[in-house]
């Protein structure tokens, strides 16, 4: 039987197959896979064939150089841009007609670089606005205060208090969130995130401006909330040794590109990932 072919094929190309799980992930769908990713800003390819997969319960690292690309990936994932090419899929679907509410409601959730609290609210009010995804309260019973908004209101408050209180912040509630010392915003920005009741955390530089024993507690917060919430966690981290001891796989931008994926071991050892950092030794 003779081949037939059509003047708009074109060639196959081999997919990226280089996916790096958790063992333990390993009998369950990824919960997040980028194929082929890339957005262009004006001629500019700020993020180019982007390849990841992430395990549901894994705790991910993307890292690279100041411009590798890495917040644009976060702006990406939570459709605050709309990729030029390429598929992401949450959960196994397909994310390209979702735009940023829809993605929050599918299962992401985000911190920022710079913190991103409303100051002038309570700690308790910052975190029920993350909670927007599970109001079960219309305009009407809001404006006139019908039981259903109140008891909607006692829900609200008495997750609130939980989800403080895993991070030694209940006492707090009642204090404006622009008055706790940077590390508890730091906190308070992560809790917000929970409140979402996220599948997928994007952590943007969570350990920006801490001290060691800040890092330190956070380094132990996000293996708590992995190990409490069973969810998946990726971070933008500039602190090595944050990123090294508590990620299992770690993604390498340079340039929009990804030049190495891998453990922690991997990726140290990587002269690709050496390069990109400390530069290329000038030959003698």
């Amino acid at each position: 039987m003779a081949k037939i072919f059509s003047q708009n094929t074109s060639p196959l190309v081999p997919m990226p197959s280089e996916a790096y799980i958790p063992q333990r992930d390993l009998d369950k769908n990824p919960i997040l896979e980028c194929r082929r990713l890339s957005i262009n800003f004006g001629g500019l390819m700020a993020v180019d064939d982007f390849n990841l997969i992430i395990g549901r319960t894994e705790i991910a690292g993307l890292i690279g150089p100041n411009g590798a690309g890495k917040t644009t990936v976060f702006n990406l994932l939570t459709k605050v841009y709309q990729p030029t090419k390429g598929t992401i899929l949450l959960n196994g679907k397909d994310t390209h007609d979702m735009n940023t509410i829809q993605v929050s409601k599918a299962g992401v959730a985000r911190t920022f670089q710079n913190i991103r609290l409303f100051n002038n609210l309570s700690v308790e009010d910052n975190v029920k606005l993350g909670m927007h995804n599970s109001i079960k309260y219309g305009m009407f019973s809001g404006v006139f205060r019908l039981p259903n908004y109140w008891k909607q209101e006692r829900i609200a408050h008495d997750r609130a208090l939980e989800l403080l209180s895993l991070f030694g912040m209940a006492d707090m509630a009642s204090v404006k969130a622009g008055s706790l010392p940077y590390g508890a915003q730091r906190r308070l920005e992560i809790v917000r995130a929970l409140a979402t009741n996220p599948c997928l955390l994007l952590l943007d530089e969570p350990a920006a401006g801490m001290n060691p024993s800040e890092t330190a507690e956070l380094m132990e917060n996000i293996v708590k909330i992995r190990d409490m919430f069973q969810i998946a966690i990726l971070l933008i981290e500039h602190d090595m040794s944050l990123v090294m001891n508590i990620c299992e796989g770690i993604c390498v931008l340079n340039f929009g590109r990804v030049i190495a994926k891998g453990s922690p071991e991997d990726i140290q050892a990587n002269p690709a990932v050496i390069e990109a950092y400390l530069g290329k030794k000038k030959e003698a």
